[in-house]
């Protein structure tokens, strides 16, 4: 029988598949719920500098040790429609800011804790839903007030970089070294205090200890050169990017050439191999250097790129771009159309093997709009981890400079914004008021969780928080130790960005709601 509504002594009955479950009321509610708690709690002792790490093992065999937010929800397995929308939390974190993929999903699954308690108290749902949009508004406000006045200088920035890293797997290397080459990374692709973030690219490559990590002036690309006799350092070279095989040309059309004779045959040969010698002294005559194609180099072409000492590789279109923005190239259709006019610049190209890998470094490009920040590691474990680290380092930078400042960490700006949504609380009416009121407990959860996971007692350091708060008008946990202290975080140098909180809040909230209006799940087996 097809799924359809009827109506039976004035009451609809809904007629669905055999296959079909349906789960209603209250019984909906509290699944949804459970479940987005529960990925909740799969993240929440990873939050902090002492948070842990996750090893997450996949069907074949793979292995994913880590403790950032959103790389856990995407690798974990997860069924539950509710639940999924949790890890879109952190995806749509990680998308829009890079950090704080944890905290969003932290406070989504207390947000939902303190829902149930709600519902249990005949609260309904759309007054919940009101509520939480009410606070998240408070909370907002109480992020702005909290933000610092200050001037985003370098150290400033190397700072906010230093805070996203601790507690993270950055191998022998000490956060702050990579928190000032992240801080230059970014600096060299800043024009007119806008970040061109996509021309920052963090390459990886194991084999060496994680203090080699180093930012390159430029692209690396991940090719080797196509002829063993090309040179494998070329000094101030011309370059040029085609995007089309240099080839023999195929027809269009399908077609047959009767050769009667060897005579015939030579001919034909002869006319190819001029045809392929035309590309490649072409290329020599334009005055090429280093030639990268988006395609296939014939053998003819490249032994004569080789003897006239010309360096080119088979590339992407990917690289195409990062050269484009480095050398200052103009990408051309084919080799026909290449013309001086095209060609890029830079210091050196050079060819480096690692281990197995042979990697190209085009450093020094004249038009500087792209750098490359090179991790190393001694195992895939740690480089994986470090890429991680640099990319939501990077992140936070450029969403410090793009979106508006900084606010102080460790669980200061959430005590803020708690304390600020209860004094407003008190002016709104009717059961609202409760839902207003469990927002603000529920943002207690990231200092409570900053505490247990540092080894303090969470009751005790939520009391010294709000006690600190206060008196001094800022307060957070400090890991000092085998355990954490309350300090001030600003005079520390533990700084977010104001859109790494703002985005939490924003997508937390969100996520909460939908999940809480929810009372009928309809699902085909």
């Amino acid at each position: 029988m097809s799924s359809g509504q009827q109506r039976m002594g004035g009451q609809p009955m809904f007629i669905l598949e055999e296959d079909v479950e349906r789960t209603q009321g209250e019984d909906a509610q509290s699944s949804n719920i459970t479940a987005g708690k529960a990925v909740s709690e799969a993240v929440r002792t990873t939050l902090g500098p002492r948070g842990m790490d996750k090893m997450l093992v996949s069907d074949s065999g793979d292995v994913v040790i880590t403790n950032d937010g959103a790389t856990i929800l995407d690798e974990m397995d997860i069924e539950h429609p509710a639940a999924q929308m949790l890890a879109e939390v952190a995806e749509t974190q990680e998308d829009e800011v890079g950090d704080g993929t944890t905290t969003a999903a932290v406070l989504a699954g207390e947000l939902l804790s303190k829902a149930e308690d709600l519902l249990d108290d005949d609260v309904h749902p759309t007054t919940i839903v009101e509520g939480y949009y009410e606070a998240a508004t408070l909370a907002h406000e109480a992020v702005d007030e909290v933000t610092l006045d200050v001037d985003l200088d370098d150290d400033l920035l190397a700072t906010v970089a230093e805070s996203s890293m601790t507690g993270k797997g950055t191998g022998d290397v000490a956060a702050d070294v990579l928190a000032e080459t992240v801080v230059d990374a970014v600096r060299r692709v800043t024009t007119d205090g806008s970040v061109a973030r996509d021309n920052i690219t963090v390459h990886t490559e194991t084999g060496s200890s994680s203090s080699a990590t180093r930012l390159v002036d430029g692209v690396i690309v991940d090719e080797e050169p196509v002829h063993d006799n090309m040179p494998l350092h070329v000094a101030d070279p011309d370059i040029a990017f085609v995007d089309d095989d240099i080839d023999l040309k195929e027809a269009n059309i399908d077609a047959e050439y009767n050769v009667t004779s060897v005579d015939d045959l030579n001919a034909a040969m002869d006319a190819e191999t001029e045809e392929l010698r035309g590309y490649a002294e072409h290329v020599v005559d334009v005055g090429v250097d280093v030639l990268f194609v988006d395609g296939d180099i014939a053998d003819q072409v490249a032994a004569i790129l080789a003897k006239n000492d010309v360096l080119a590789f088979e590339a992407s279109d990917s690289d195409g771009d990062a050269l484009a923005h480095s050398t200052g190239l103009s990408r051309t259709a084919n080799v026909d159309e290449l013309d001086s006019e095209d060609l890029g610049s830079a210091d050196e190209v050079s060819v480096e093997k690692f281990a197995d890998e042979t990697l190209t470094f085009v450093e020094g490009g004249s038009a500087g709009e792209a750098v490359t920040l090179f991790a190393r590691g001694g195992t895939e474990h740690v480089t994986d981890e470090l890429e991680r680290v640099l990319e939501d380092a990077l992140d936070v930078v450029t969403a410090a400079i793009d979106k508006g400042g900084v606010v102080p960490g460790a669980g200061a700006t959430e005590i803020a914004v708690a304390d600020h949504i209860r004094s407003e609380a008190a002016g709104i009416q009717g059961r609202k008021q409760l839902a207003v009121e469990a927002y603000a407990d529920a943002v207690d959860v990231l200092p409570r969780t900053l505490a247990e996971n540092t080894g303090m007692d969470p009751i005790d350091a939520l009391v010294d928080l709000r006690a600190e708060f206060e008196t001094e008008g800022v307060a957070g946990i400090i890991a000092e130790g085998q355990t954490g202290v309350i300090d001030d975080p600003v005079d520390l140098g533990v700084l977010d960005p104001v859109a790494v909180k703002d985005e939490a809040i924003e997508s937390a909230t969100e996520a909460a709601t939908m999940i809480v209006r929810i009372d009928d799940v309809i699902s085909a087996n």
